[in-house]
């Protein structure tokens, strides 16, 4: 325990160094509008990690498999579905007819929708597997992925540069009014979830053993689901998908902490998240000087470990 506490506290001190780096690297002259920026988008870091390091370590807990994401529910494929549609029907207006406030609701609105649906119809009764729902919720999303993909192909191209900037994850377009509204969100439901936190070093041995120790497996694995559910679907409307984001962070999280407490792991997971895009960041914005978006960093370096995790376990 001593060891992981040291390791968390390494962490931490790792985390504000590079934080402290991001807001005061290159600073102008005049220097107030660009720490204040940079300021707003430190915490937009914050709240997306902290969503992504929740939900994908609980989730993989759920399924009990290293190599699955929140993502396979297919909430980004239902956020990238709905912003096609809006551009399709709006075009170039679209900015006069959905501001970024309504945006962002709608966008919750219609992925806790998707979930809830999921949710009520598989989990209606006690016997309904887990898997059988990630299996929907992975058709779904393919569904949906190629209806994106066929409007997309049949949009104006002048429309599609307006899509653009929602289809790829990046912390340089984020109305800073809605940071409070997510940063809410992630409070309550890290309150409702801290507590919760033992039953899933139970529900981590299997269902059968903690239905034997007196879990209502069932009941806490709806309420994780939800949980799931609102945090990918705040961070995705923030920001926009990262789809190999959680992979990377809850393996190395994995590596480095050799754990079951989620009370370490989930805490962990959150540093090590605001570790890596806080890095990747800083490369989009002093190194490539903002001619990548942050989601293509992650996502190609977060795409070679997942290979690497597939051969790995082949060889195991």
């Amino acid at each position: 325990m001593k060891i992981h506490i040291k390791k968390i506290i390494l962490l931490v001190l790792v985390a504000i160094a590079l934080c402290a780096l991001f807001l005061s690297y290159d600073l102008p002259s005049n220097w107030g509008y660009s720490f204040e920026r940079r300021s707003y988008k430190v915490l937009a870091i914050i709240i997306v990690s902290c969503s992504v390091g929740y939900a994908s370590i609980v989730f993989q807990t759920l399924t009990h498999n290293r190599i699955l994401t929140p993502s396979i529910m297919g909430f980004e494929a239902v956020y990238l579905l709905f912003q096609t549609i809006i551009v399709f029907l709006y075009g170039d207006k679209t900015f006069t007819v959905i501001n970024d406030k309504e945006n962002f609701f709608l966008s919750i609105i219609f992925m806790l929708g998707f979930a809830f649906i999921l949710f009520k119809f598989i989990f209606k009764k006690e016997k309904n597997n887990l898997y059988l729902l990630l299996l929907i919720g992975l058709v779904l999303g393919t569904l949906f992925h190629t209806i994106t993909s066929f409007l997309q192909l049949i949009i104006d191209p002048n429309d599609f540069l307006i899509l653009q900037g929602s289809i790829y994850a990046s912390f340089n377009k984020i109305n800073y009014h809605l940071l409070w509204y997510a940063l809410t969100v992630i409070i309550i439901c890290f309150a409702v979830g801290f507590r919760q936190f033992k039953y899933l070093d139970v529900i981590s041995l299997g269902k059968e053993h903690a239905i034997n120790l007196g879990i209502n497996y069932f009941k806490k694995v709806r309420f994780y689901l939800f949980i799931i559910g609102a945090l990918v679907a705040v961070s995705t409307a923030l920001v926009g998908p990262i789809i190999f984001l959680g992979i990377l962070v809850t393996n190395l999280t994995y590596e480095i902490f050799k754990s079951y407490k989620h009370a370490i792991l989930i805490p962990a997971c959150c540093l090590i998240c605001i570790i890596s895009i806080v890095g990747a960041q800083f490369l989009v914005e002093h190194v490539f000087s903002f001619n990548i978006v942050i989601s293509i960093i992650i996502n190609f370096i977060g795409g070679l470990y997942f290979m690497y995790l597939l051969l790995k376990t082949k060889k195991v």
